[in-house]
């Protein structure tokens, strides 16, 4: 569990963790114990969730331990006194060592209390923005309240095209969602990598806190041709757009393509109104998407775990053929003895690395500290004979410390327990006879 408590410390959400039973917290991150004005997860130990979070003696009267379920998130929004702060929470039911306890995520969304003070300032808006937000808010996901958000926007602003504009860790731009009015050509597909020097202007402005707004784009044709002929091919003539801020970093933008030029000042309002939803919705993305790579994926190699193992196998077509490897990294002990871990895990790496290689294509995964199994559903059976012959021929080459066996049958059917021991019995012959020729010890 060392590494997910690291994880969740690098969260700029609240996380905190329960016995689902006694509610009894064992865990809170850095940030939700400086928020409750915790030292030190020394001092929360014994204590209740509820004596910590809400200061009271007694159980939450609107506790929803009882509608959580493993693998589904309940989503809920509250204001905190005791910190004085709107939350928006997802909680969820986590099992370690045969207990259940409770996780759950909270994001502050205090910043929309702006959004209310604007809105009493543009009553007009009030409407359209609330059913909007409303509407999405019971969406089962961020990706779809995003949608519905943009397609409200799109329609009462009687604009062409809504859409975001993320930046990416190379600093070009991607068009991550998009709603365009009917008979409009989407342009989702022609902003993938967007170039950082075309909106560069914008962003310098974005950090001043100013949006764009452009009339008519022929008056930057002079200033910033590249910009206009990215906008011009996409049949733009107005544009309103407002920057994504998360945490005081610009993380994009979103906006609005042929607004009514008599409404650049309304559409500008109502985009900067729904811009903290938007951004909520794009960090609740990011955790959801964080949490389900922890879940499946092994956290030293990066390849799938056992969990995404289970879920290839349940997914498979069990009339086709499966064909198994299942391979064993050879000396990893010897190397954790005499090298240090460091060096293990750097083997280890290296391995999956190299089973990765040659069956990505299909599913590959680490399910113990030294073994690695590549599932190959619907495979035929010359394809796999084929593999498996470069496969040996790679390992000898590039001398690779790994033990195979390989099992190929015509249909998986309900279970894969058979050719997964078919398989494993071969590779633990292929051990042997390795340690019986290198001479090494083996591993007990």
């Amino acid at each position: 569990m060392k590494r997910i408590w690291n994880f969740f410390n690098t969260l700029n959400e609240f996380v905190y963790i329960c016995d689902l039973e006694t509610d009894e917290l064992i865990y809170m991150n850095d940030r939700t114990l400086k928020t409750y004005g915790l030292n030190s997860r020394e001092e929360m130990q014994g204590k209740k969730c509820y004596e910590i979070l809400h200061n009271s003696s007694t159980r939450c009267k609107n506790c929803i331990n009882n509608k959580l379920k493993k693998g589904e998130f309940v989503e809920s929004k509250f204001y905190n006194p005791r910190v004085k702060k709107h939350l928006l929470t997802k909680d969820t039911i986590v099992e370690y060592k045969d207990k259940l306890y409770r996780l759950n995520i909270s994001i502050d969304v205090s910043e929309q209390e702006k959004y209310n003070q604007a809105v009493r300032k543009y009553e007009n808006l009030e409407a359209t923005v609330n059913e909007a937000i409303r509407t999405a808010m019971q969406a089962h996901n961020p990706d779809t309240a995003i949608d519905i958000v943009l397609e409200y926007l799109g329609k009462a602003l009687d604009g062409e095209r809504t859409y975001v504009i993320e930046k990416c860790e190379d600093n070009y731009d991607k068009n991550t969602y998009e709603w365009v009015a009917k008979g409009v050509t989407p342009s989702i597909e022609l902003l993938q990598s967007v170039p950082p020097e075309v909106c560069a202007d914008w962003y310098n402005s974005f950090d001043s806190g100013n949006p764009i707004v452009i009339e008519d784009i022929e008056d930057i044709k002079e200033k910033n041709y590249q910009q206009y002929e990215t906008l011009k091919i996409q049949n733009i003539n107005s544009i309103v757009v407002v920057p994504l801020v998360y945490e005081g970093k610009v993380i994009g933008f979103y906006g609005i393509d042929n607004p009514p030029i008599h409404d650049m000042n309304y559409v500008e309002n109502m985009l900067k109104i729904t811009g903290y939803f938007i951004v909520s919705q794009i960090q609740m993305r990011n955790l959801i998407h964080e949490l389900h790579d922890m879940s499946y994926r092994d956290q030293l190699t990066k390849i799938g775990n056992r969990h995404a193992m289970r879920k290839y196998v349940k997914d498979m077509n069990k009339s086709r053929s499966i064909g198994v490897v299942y391979c064993d990294i050879t000396g990893l002990k010897r190397v954790n003895d005499n090298e240090g871990h460091a060096a293990g895990d750097t083997l280890i790496k290296m391995c999956c690395s190299f089973v990765d290689e040659f069956y990505n294509d299909y599913g590959v995964f680490r399910i113990g500290g030294d073994e690695i199994i590549a599932l190959c559903s619907c495979i035929g059976k010359d394809e796999f004979e084929s593999r498996e012959k470069r496969f040996r021929e790679a390992i000898a080459e590039r001398k690779i410390p790994l033990a195979i066996g390989f099992s190929w049958q015509k249909t998986s059917g309900e279970s894969i327990g058979e050719i997964l021991h078919e398989a494993e019995k071969a590779m633990y012959d292929d051990k042997s006879a390795f340690y019986k020729a290198s001479g090494i010890e083996r591993r007990r």
